[in-house]
């Protein structure tokens, strides 16, 4: 992965229980390796539990309860995938409002797996075009999304990915993109 430094960035890496656990562990371990400053934000408070496919995976630690996360103090938004996770988030109305205010300060998000189901259920992805993990597909294109078949997809400020497979890829545009959006963010 190219060197790329995001000090003094602020991530806010989205999450319920059942996420996918390589799509919240590997990107914030990417993320973190740039120097940007991770925080975990759920619905409740204490420790998520992510999945490894259909087998309990490991816990992580929330750093902020969603009721007291503002969309103003962070940079960027990761949303790891895992269905369970996306399904449940999806229909929570302050995920909805949270990712509302980062879409229209166009903040950068990258998105993985079962997650565009938040952007669906938040009414953001008419006129964009974006992968996910195949089997969502068809509810990105009903909401008038593109949705097309490869590792990593750039739309402006999205970055979005399929499955588990790709977060080699994923994470290198995901820095990538957060990188650049600090630097014109700092008028670089």
């Amino acid at each position: 992965m190219s060197e790329i430094n995001l000090r003094q960035l602020r991530v806010a890496i989205l999450s319920g229980e059942n996420f996918e656990e390589s799509e919240l562990i590997e990107p914030r371990k990417a993320l973190q390796a740039a120097e940007a400053k991770v925080v975990v934000v759920s619905p409740k408070p204490g420790k998520i539990r992510g999945v490894k496919h259909d087998e309990k995976g490991q816990e992580v630690y929330v750093d902020l309860v969603l009721d007291q996360a503002d969309p103003n103090d962070f940079d960027a938004v990761m949303l790891p995938g895992g269905a369970l996770n996306a399904d449940s988030l999806r229909m929570e109305p302050k995920v909805q409002e949270f990712l509302h205010r980062i879409e229209h300060a166009r903040k950068p998000m990258a998105v993985i797996c079962h997650a565009p189901w938040l952007l669906i259920s938040a009414g953001l992805v008419k006129g964009r075009t974006l992968t996910s993990y195949h089997t969502i597909q068809d509810d990105i294109r009903n909401a008038g999304g593109k949705w097309v078949d490869r590792a990593v997809v750039l739309d402006r400020n999205w970055v979005t990915s399929r499955q588990p497979s790709d977060i080699p890829q994923f994470n290198e545009a995901m820095v990538g993109l957060f990188g650049e959006r600090k630097g014109m963010a700092q008028g670089a």
